[in-house]
């Protein structure tokens, strides 16, 4: 699966267009890790372990998309994108979505 943040796929041509596809997770640290972070905003630096739970989640929500294109036969997803909100003190929603489309390598 090929899968970029561009609207074309150099080398290809978009044959069909199969529609938006999408990727979701909800995630968030134990209470814990939620203390720590708070006593690291106080002397301020990087938040590892919120690093961590992004880089975690956004993983998982671009699989979710691949996961969903594939099921509608896609060769591609172009005009990737990903959101997030904060949805919960401690819960972060991270959202990957593009446009599954079918490719015919150019001649």
């Amino acid at each position: 699966m090929i899968v970029v943040t561009t609207d074309f796929v150099p080398g290809y041509e978009i044959v069909e267009t199969l529609g938006i596809v999408t990727g979701s997770i909800v995630n968030s640290k134990h209470l814990g890790k939620d203390i720590a972070a708070a006593f690291k905003t106080l002397a301020g630096g990087e938040i590892k372990s919120y690093t961590e739970l992004l880089v975690e989640s956004r993983n998982i929500a671009l699989k979710r998309m691949v996961s969903e294109a594939e099921k509608l036969g896609a060769d591609a997803v172009v005009g990737v994108r990903f959101g997030s909100s904060s949805v919960m003190q401690s819960g972060a929603e991270i959202l990957a979505y593009g446009t599954a489309v079918k490719l015919k390598k150019k001649e």
